[in-house]
Order: structure tokens, then sequence, then C-alpha cells
């Protein structure tokens, strides 16, 4: 079997190396780079599965170099580094597309744990039985192929932000429970994921935006509705 290929991203050289080290003794393979131009030139021209990235670094930070990462390849999983903490760092890590973040210091144990369970999300066989297409108001949904459309304006949606349609679509007018969806697409309910959703909801909501009779409602301690 093919051992996983990581891209760390670490300004602190002596983290860096003590992460890389440790990653390649668990059987990963691992190349450190010290700013987010470096890595983000080795991740258009090599193969990676898996991307753990610094925020704060010179020459490009790491908000900026996932979202490069994502323009090339929406589905690999990103981990945060940072010393941030704060609920607005946390979120904003996730609009740029993060799986996880996980704030200095941390148990490299710790990191290791959140390596391994994305993984198992991502491999695992996701419960979620494609149906539609759906029609959303003056919209076309096609989940088989991941596509939104409305007139001749097509849509390519992520895995993740076509799992979570589809299963509001399944529901319709009726209440999509928050930890039912949390569990069927994200495996687990834990607060990283959680806030996960919350940016997945709101960038579907802004794909709706050409049609105002469309609404994806909170309801408070269920989870979601589906208006169309």
């Amino acid at each position: 079997m093919n051992k996983i290929r990581i891209l760390l991203a670490e300004d602190d050289n002596n983290l860096g190396l003590l992460l890389k080290n440790y990653l390649n003794a668990k059987n990963y393979e691992t190349e450190l780079f010290i700013n987010g131009t470096l890595a983000l030139e080795a991740y258009l021209t090599r193969t990676f599965d898996f991307c753990i990235l610094d925020i704060m670094m010179p020459e490009m930070d790491g908000l900026t170099l996932a979202k490069g990462i994502r323009s090339k390849n929406p589905e690999i999983p990103i981990i945060f580094l940072t010393a941030k903490n704060q609920k607005e760092d946390i979120l904003e890590g996730f609009r740029s597309g993060a799986d996880d973040y996980i704030t200095k210091p941390f148990s490299i144990e710790e990191l290791l744990y959140r390596i391994e369970a994305i993984l198992r999300r991502s491999t695992t066989s996701n419960p979620i039985k494609k149906e539609g297409p759906y029609t959303i108001g003056v919209y076309s949904f096609d989940p088989l192929k991941q596509l939104l459309v409305f007139d001749e304006q097509v849509r390519k949606l992520t895995t993740k932000e076509s799992e979570l349609l589809e299963l509001l679509c399944r529901y319709g007018n009726e209440i999509l429970e928050r930890n039912f969806a949390l569990k069927t697409i994200w495996i687990d309910d834990n607060y990283f994921n959680a806030r996960s959703m919350d940016v997945y909801i709101t960038r579907l909501r802004k794909y709706f935006r050409k049609d105002p009779s469309i609404k994806i409602l909170n309801i408070h301690g269920r989870g979601y509705k589906l208006i169309s």
C-alpha cells in the first residue's frame, strides 16, 4: 500500500522538523516547507494526499495557501495549525477550506489522531444513496454529477456540499436533524465538524441567492429545513 503523502507548511523550523520526523516514523511520507509560497509551488507540481498548514507564515499565510490548494483540488484534507483560538479565526479557517483546526501548543499525538480521523472519514463508504435529480425553485440539482444548475449557469459542488444538499432535499420541508447530518456526512459530531457544517450551510445559501423563495432555515436546537 502506498504511503499517504503529506504537505507540511510550518515556518518554525524546529517544530516543522519534529512533526515531519514523527509523521514519517508513523509511516507517512511528509515534506516540509517553511513558507506558503514554497508550499504552493510544490503542491501545484507534485502529488499530495493531505495538507497540514500553519496559518501565520511569511510570504503567504496558511489561509491564502489553502485557497490556492483548494482551487486545484477541492477535496484534499487540510488541517490548520495556529496559535489563534478565537471563534472567528476558527470560522475563517473553515471558510478557507479546513477539515480541522488545532491550536498551539498541542500534543503531537493529538495531531496524529486528527489526521487518522479525517482519513477514516474520507475513505469510509458514505451511507448516502444518491437520488434525484431534484428541482429546487428555479434550480436543478444532480447529486450524482454534483451539479447545481440555474438557467445556463452550472456550478460544480464539492462532495460535502453535494451530500449536505442531498440530505436537505430528501427531507424537503421537514427538519434535517443536525446530529444526523453530522454523523452521516462527517461521521463524528464534534465541535470542529459542527462549525464546518455551518460554513457549508452558508455556502449553499449563497448559491441559491438568485431565487429568494429558496430558504435554508435554522431550526433552533434541532437542525435545518430547506424551503422552496
